[in-house]
């Protein structure tokens, strides 16, 4: 009766900590949704515009900076978790990576002004210098707790990340309407949070029992990351290089609008996500086999529930958003009606994701979303210059189904050895 009961119960606990996840995630978008809907009454789309990039950009520096760290550290943290040399050659990894990050931004500032920021002051793009070093130790932080087996902690984390913002912002404003508030309003929300994450993890022993920083274990972890940081990173480009390319060829105002329609239609999105974020270090514990066997028998649902939850989405999106951001704002139903249309596949996107990560072959999914990237930028210029908000979310929606594709061919060829890692 035990051996029988066993499974079941994993099964509940699995589902107990996807639906955790999904929550805090959903609790993470309500925060940045009030964030954002405060921004457009503060300064209406062109500061809602401001507020993307500055969420966007810098991360984007971090994780480019430390290699892929963020993705590295679950996987190593689940598969080597007694390793004395493993923790604080993590911790080493992260402040690195946060110097490297603030500094090439620094150095970048004037091509960042010309491309992005050109309508500000070029001391306030170099401030944002203090917003590339600052996300990447909340970045890292979350996946501490995630490989670390600490969900609960790390959901706190996912949740706390966006509202902590909201609070900093309305205390800032007194001083001042702008992007500055905007920025010093980041910065210091990404300090709390990475404070409490740091005092989650020193209550969970993390900080005991350390060995010394191993330079060949930092080449192991950056090779890994390094391979899955071009999933990553072109992740980050498939859902964001619209906003990027629209930003800089439409300008603040049209890309607030869009920035609308994509906050939308993350809701979509949450199932994938907490799919590939809960079960890619279960994966990595596991053996292949099971990971590969678990992976199969979900693939139907992981497609369904997403292409059943796009319909209500859907129809509610015409009130929804003008309702809630404005009536500038409703130029943003037409794009997130198209960008559902993409995200029906999201579910399959992080399950195959989850599993070629937890079998360590990141270098598989960086390859299928990059074929998906290629659709994107191509996508996106030839049809954001004659369609604006439109033309973006069409590229992006292509770009997304065709990576589903991929991932699905690249899942049939995998057999789940760790040993045949190689070279991706």
């Amino acid at each position: 009766m035990t051996a029988v009961l066993a499974p079941v119960r994993r099964a509940d606990r699995v589902r107990g900590l996807l639906v955790g996840n999904v929550a805090a995630r959903l609790g993470a978008l309500a925060a940045l949704a009030v964030a954002t809907v405060l921004v457009a009454r503060v300064g209406g789309p062109s500061l809602v515009g401001a507020f993307t990039l500055l969420r966007v950009l810098p991360g984007l520096a971090g994780v480019l900076a430390a290699a892929g760290l963020p993705g590295a550290t679950p996987y190593f943290l689940a598969s080597r978790s007694g390793d004395p040399r493993l923790r604080p050659t993590l911790v080493t990894l992260t402040f690195v990576g946060a110097c490297a990050a603030g500094l090439g931004w620094l150095v970048l500032s004037p091509v960042l002004y010309r491309v992005f920021f050109h309508t500000w002051r070029h001391e306030l793009v170099m401030a944002a210098s203090l917003a590339a070093f600052s996300q990447l130790f909340v970045a890292v932080g979350k996946s501490l707790l995630q490989g670390g087996g600490d969900m609960r902690g790390a959901n706190v984390a996912i949740v706390a990340e966006e509202a902590a913002y909201l609070p900093v912002y309305v205390a800032l404003l007194p001083s001042g309407r702008g992007v500055g508030t905007l920025l010093l309003a980041l910065v210091a929300a990404d300090v709390i949070v990475a404070w409490g994450i740091a005092e989650r993890l020193r209550r969970n022993g993390f900080f005991r029992g350390w060995g010394r920083v191993d330079l060949r274990l930092a080449g192991e972890v950056t090779g890994y990351g390094a391979r899955g940081q071009v999933g990553g990173l072109l992740t980050l480009l498939n859902l964001r290089f619209d906003v990027a390319i629209l930003g800089a060829l439409a300008g603040p105002a049209v890309l607030g609008v869009y920035a609308v329609a994509t906050k939308y239609v993350d809701l979509l999105r949450l199932p994938g996500l907490a799919v590939n974020y809960v079960l890619y270090p279960k994966f990595a514990r596991g053996r292949p086999g099971d990971a590969r066997a678990s992976t199969r028998a979900m693939l139907p649902a992981a497609a369904g529930l997403n292409a059943l939850a796009a319909v209500p989405l859907a129809l509610a999106a015409g009130v929804v958003l003008p309702l809630v951001y404005g009536h500038a704002f409703r130029g943003a139903v037409v794009p997130a009606w198209i960008l559902l249309a993409g995200a029906i596949g999201a579910g399959v996107t992080g399950l195959v994701g989850a599993y070629l990560y937890g079998v360590g072959r990141p270098g598989l999914n960086s390859m299928a979303i990059g074929v998906g990237v290629i659709v994107a930028l191509v996508g996106d210029l030839l049809l954001i210059p004659r369609y604006g908000a439109v033309g973006a979310a069409t590229a992006s929606s292509a770009s997304s189904l065709i990576t589903v594709g991929v991932l699905l061919v690249c899942f049939a060829a995998v057999r789940g050895d760790r040993a045949a890692e190689a070279q991706l």
